[in-house]
């Protein structure tokens, strides 16, 4: 069954169509990849889903309502939460205070300053931090500060997790754990909508692989598919 619905998705940007009537599904519980040259229009299609930017044309719904046209704060509410491929933390308060932040503005209805606390430490706990709650968010190394935006992210309660380059730039060992992570995630009944560089996690994790090539759809389906197509392996894969 559908989480997520785009019919004929378009969005330019002067003369440039950065996405150009894009059809795509994600279905309840999966872990959806989304791959494609820098420029493809992946993070283009992330703003649109989360309400950063507006459509010129088409359709976003969630859940079977209409999103495309809400504010950010509006679809965030309803239950899609992402992270940002450059990582935007509040650099100046604490890791907890970031998590807790998350949970009083992130999400529908009110929480007791006890409840949201007692969610952020275990959020903090379930993404695997290994430095004190108290330490400041600036002076968290990359792979921390990843794991902070994903907490922030869950306090938000989503039902809909959209990933951008969450393993982007970790090491070998990092990129095991953030893997890891993400299929945890998704055990929490929370489906993922993916960007991601490191093809070794996309083949590895992802159910369904939708592949971006200047703005259209240039392929979809499983993993093992998407790695044998020859447009694929053309355009971004490489012999």
């Amino acid at each position: 069954m559908a989480i997520l619905e785009g019919v004929r998705v378009h969005k330019h940007f002067g003369g440039l169509a950065a996405i150009s009537n894009v059809d795509f599904q994600v279905d309840r519980g999966e872990i959806v990849g989304l791959i494609g040259p820098n420029g493809a229009g992946k993070t283009t299609l992330f703003n649109l889903i989360s309400g950063a930017v507006p459509l010129d044309a088409g359709e976003i719904r969630f859940k079977g309502d209409r999103i495309s046209g809400k504010k950010s704060y509006q679809v965030r509410r309803s239950g899609v939460a992402r992270t940002f491929q450059s990582v935007r933390i509040f650099p100046n308060v604490s890791v907890l205070e970031n998590v807790i932040l998350a949970a009083h503005f992130g999400a529908p209805g009110r929480r007791s300053s006890i409840q949201a606390t007692q969610e952020a430490l275990e959020l903090l706990e379930f993404t695997g931090f290994s430095v004190p709650a108290a330490t400041l968010a600036k002076d968290l190394p990359l792979a921390q500060q990843k794991k902070l935006e994903v907490a922030r992210a869950l306090a938000s309660r989503p039902e809909l997790l959209l990933l951008d380059e969450v393993i982007a730039g970790l090491n070998p060992t990092e990129t095991s754990q953030a893997m890891e992570l993400v299929t945890r995630i998704r055990d929490r009944g929370i489906t993922i909508l993916m960007i991601e560089h490191v093809m070794k996690a996309i083949m590895a994790i992802c159910d369904r692989i939708i592949v971006l090539h200047y703005g259209v759809k240039l392929a979809e389906g499983p993993p093992a598919e998407i790695v044998n197509n020859p447009a694929v392996i053309e355009v971004y894969l490489g012999k």
